[in-house]
């Protein structure tokens, strides 16, 4: 399973169940899970965030019905071989600069200097 560790969940943020399908995304698109891995039980990863097992079967469910993980009867619960890991890498991506540029647009700031920052945090490694 990913690395749960380096998932964020905040009870402040929306439902929990879409955080922890995000996170299951984003493994998948930092390559941290793979199609075809298994992924840990319902009660095993709601025992690992501290959430209710119903929530983390409802993420479950989410991808489910968007194609990006599929229940094997008697064996459990695996990203799917065929998983648009790269549409959706691309969308987060896409979102988290949609994001970045309407800020800087509502700061009146002009796009160079955005990229510039942009560029200057990147390449300075700077995370949460």
């Amino acid at each position: 399973m990913a690395k749960k560790k380096d998932w964020t969940l905040d009870m402040n943020a929306g439902p929990i169940f879409v955080q922890i399908a995000q996170n299951v995304r984003r493994s998948l698109a930092r390559g941290d899970l793979s199609p075809g891995k298994k992924l840990a039980s319902a009660r095993e990863l709601a025992q690992a965030l501290g959430v209710n097992p119903n929530t983390v079967v409802h993420a479950y469910m989410e991808l489910e019905r968007q194609g990006v993980i599929e229940k094997r009867r008697g064996l459990g619960t695996f990203v799917r071989k065929d998983a648009p890991v790269a549409v959706m890498r691309e969308e987060m991506l896409h979102s988290a600069a949609t994001s970045y540029a309407r800020e800087i647009r509502r700061l009146g700031i002009p796009s160079s200097e955005g990229i510039s920052v942009l560029k200057e945090v990147l390449d300075a490694g700077e995370t949460e």
